[in-house]
């Protein structure tokens, strides 16, 4: 490093969100990549510039997106369902509610009869979840969140799945959920969620206390940290894929 040069600043809470979506993707070959959000569309873009050339991008719904984001095509309804339905789809998605098995609420708050709050309601969720990987982003961990049991089920956990049966199990997984706090996953013999990482700066008994339920850990008890970006990484995460820090908008440092 010259007298001229500085070092770039290190990574912020949002850039570790984003890198931790990115890996959702990591050796997933030729699959569709459907994002819903910021900054799982900020990991997408980016885990194709990198270690998943092969993705091929959505914008969540109905286009084709490039590596800067902007639609280059449409993607028919028929042909959304062929990848749907075969398992070459991974999505990552909202939760308004989620428990220990991975189910997933976005319909309602309350009793379905007569909900408290309506949400977007179903969509596809359940076809989403039976058919394909499908990981989450919370971009704000909270009890409120992370329930022991959901008020509606839209997208299926594993007891649920386990549950109805070998045509619900055979595409069925859920990856990662990535949040403000830390990546959750589902490793564990009774598929329940556990911690596999805390982002920097952030500690398991916060992420313990912002849940609404136990939490396994991972074997020996030793929680590590959310991988550190390459540099090459915040690079483009910076000047490529998100020039104008919008993800600083939805996940602000600590």
């Amino acid at each position: 490093m010259t007298t001229t040069e500085t070092a770039a600043p290190p990574a912020t809470r949002a850039e570790y969100c984003v890198i931790a979506c990115a890996d959702a993707w990591r050796d997933n070959g030729e699959v569709l990549a459907s994002p819903m959000g910021l900054i799982p569309g900020f990991g997408a873009r980016l885990a194709k510039r990198t270690f998943s050339p092969d993705l091929l991008l959505t914008d969540g719904e109905a286009m084709l997106v490039g590596l800067d984001g902007a639609a280059e095509g449409w993607l028919p309804y028929r042909q959304h369902l062929t990848f749907v339905t075969g398992g070459r789809r991974h999505v990552m998605m909202g939760a308004s509610q989620i428990d220990r098995f991975g189910n997933q609420n976005i319909s309602c708050i309350g009793d379905w009869e007569r909900p408290d709050r309506q949400l977007l309601g179903v969509r596809g969720a359940p076809v989403n979840t039976l058919n394909n990987p499908v990981s989450y982003w919370v971009p704000k961990h909270s009890p409120r969140v992370f329930v022991e049991k959901v008020d509606m089920i839209s997208g299926v956990g594993y007891d649920s799945a386990a549950a109805a049966g070998p045509s619900a199990t055979r595409f069925h997984r859920i990856p990662r959920v990535v949040t403000n706090l830390a990546v959750l996953d589902f490793e564990t013999p009774d598929h329940t969620m556990r911690i596999a990482s805390v982002h920097p700066g952030v500690t398991v008994e916060e992420v313990r206390e912002a849940t609404g339920f136990a939490l396994a850990l991972p074997e020996g008890g030793e929680v590590p940290f959310t991988r550190e970006p390459t540099a090459e990484e915040l690079r483009l995460i910076r000047e490529v894929v998100d020039p104008r820090s919008l993800r600083e908008r939805e996940v602000r440092s600590a």
